[in-house]
């Protein structure tokens, strides 16, 4: 009975994601580019200059760039090292250009949905929290949508993908140093339970730290790689294009895969429309939505033209990429540890603990955000913590595949619920960045208020104070 639902829940997953999402995410990301008048182009450099002040915050709140930080935790995961693996043994070095092409397309949605989030945030005793589940309700009027979301996140986010992480995290240390699976995820749930039981201030502090490091390490690991093998780059860059669009690829019957690896894992990557990294986006303290809107479309841009892109470069300047039956993340240690030496499987185990544990960081505030919007008892966010604590040490030790199975539909379906609501409320987006530009061409640093775009008038923050001109 188990093999039965097993694989019929696969079956639906493949076609879920190889046929309904792939293409909804795609069309979605296109449709939003072209509304909102190329924003990833046209704002890239006030991206930067919003992320360059960003670090404000008063004493009760976290900054913009805190919440960037939690929303890059969670975005910039395991799947960096080994989604790119997979997608590059599958499709060819021509996976990577596609990659490339759905994050310059998914950052318009990041930013449509980030932007919502910030629109329609709620306010809470530590600032203010939100998300796909809090603008179904409030914009669209529909509490039963944001509910149907909310479970799905939690279970997948929160829940499921948090024991993967500590899989990863024990499976690499083990093959590594050898360590006890089961005393390391008992080590990773007693840290991690001192910072979750901190609360938003600590975990946003915790990103912060995490991702800053995680970042610098990682990147600077392949900028040495690159700069060793300098001349080795047009001929690698030549090869991504040229399996991209090549003759050879057409001809084979193998094209469609090199665009599909590309694609999936670009959007696995990023996440840029799922309508996970919005629940991060709405706790920041900023003057405008738009300004969150455009560090999210930022950071899809970074996980995957930088740090995916690093993990593509380490593996195409070296030969392991061309040896039969390596992929994964043994054909990312393999990789490393022809440019580094052998100690590369010690070093990619540490950079893994560092992924995987900002993951679990960003991952389980996307539950705590959804369960306070399913219920604000003290008491049920206590279990969902404790749950999670005890999936930790579970997948430290254990991988029931049915299990890994159900969270790819649940995160399949929340993706669909998400899409469907961020096309309603566009138009809010849209209109949030029309003011925004406005104020921008009138020399001011955007503010902005509820009665700027009409029908937000139930909207629980952006209130304007009496005399302020808008």
């Amino acid at each position: 009975m188990q093999q039965v639902l097993d694989n019929l829940i696969t079956v639906t997953n493949e076609f879920l994601w190889s046929k309904i999402l792939i293409v909804l995410l795609i069309v979605c990301g296109i449709y939003f580019t072209i509304r909102s008048k190329f924003v990833q182009f046209g704002m890239l450099k006030e991206m930067f200059v919003v992320l360059k002040g960003s670090n404000e915050r008063s004493k009760d709140s976290i900054s913009s760039f805190q919440a960037f930080c939690i929303s890059m935790a969670a975005r910039v995961g395991t799947g960096n090292i080994t989604g790119i693996a997979i997608a590059i043994a599958l499709g060819g070095p021509g996976a990577v250009f596609w990659m490339w092409i759905i994050a310059i397309i998914g950052s318009a949605s990041s930013f449509i949905e980030s932007t919502l989030a910030q629109v329609y945030k709620v306010k809470d005793k530590t600032g203010f929290r939100g998300g796909p589940a809090y603008y179904m309700e409030q914009g669209l009027n529909k509490r039963w949508m944001g509910a149907i979301f909310a479970v799905l996140i939690t279970l997948s986010f929160g829940l499921v993908f948090n024991a993967v992480q500590s899989n990863t995290i024990t499976v690499a240390f083990e093959n590594s140093f050898g360590t006890n699976r089961i005393v390391l995820g008992l080590i990773i749930a007693a840290v991690f339970g001192v910072i979750i039981f901190g609360g938003i201030k600590r975990i946003a502090r915790m990103s912060e730290y995490i991702v800053v490091i995680m970042a610098v390490i990682y990147i600077g690991t392949a900028l040495i790689i690159m700069l060793l093998n300098i001349t080795k780059l047009p001929e690698v860059l030549a090869l991504i294009v040229k399996g991209a669009f090549g003759f050879e690829q057409v001809v084979g019957g193998s094209f469609g895969a090199v665009i599909l690896q590309g694609v999936k894992r670009g959007l696995f990557s990023n996440e840029a429309g799922m309508g996970s990294a919005p629940n991060a986006a709405a706790t920041a303290t900023t003057s405008h939505p738009v300004k969150q809107g455009l560090m999210q479309a930022l950071g899809v841009l970074t996980d995957t033209l930088i740090i995916c892109s690093s993990t593509a470069f380490i593996i195409l300047l070296s030969d392991a990429y061309k040896q039969p039956g390596l992929d994964g993340i043994k054909l990312t240690q393999a990789a490393l540890s022809e440019h580094i030496g052998s100690w590369a499987s010690g070093s990619l185990a540490i950079m893994i603990l560092l992924f995987a544990f900002s993951t679990l960081i960003g991952n389980y505030y996307y539950g705590e955000t959804n369960i306070e919007f399913l219920n604000s008892k003290k008491s049920v966010l206590t279990i969902y913590r404790y749950s999670v604590l005890g999936m930790i040490v579970f997948g430290s030790v254990a991988k029931v595949q049915l299990v890994w199975n159900l969270v790819d539909l649940f995160m399949g379906l929340m993706v669909v619920v998400n899409l469907i609501a961020i096309l309603l409320l566009s138009k809010v987006a849209f209109a949030a960045l029309h003011d925004y530009k406005k104020q921008k061409r009138a020399g001011k640093d955007p503010v902005f208020y509820k009665d700027s775009i009409k029908g937000l008038d139930h909207v629980e923050c952006w209130d304007n104070p009496s005399g302020v001109e808008k």
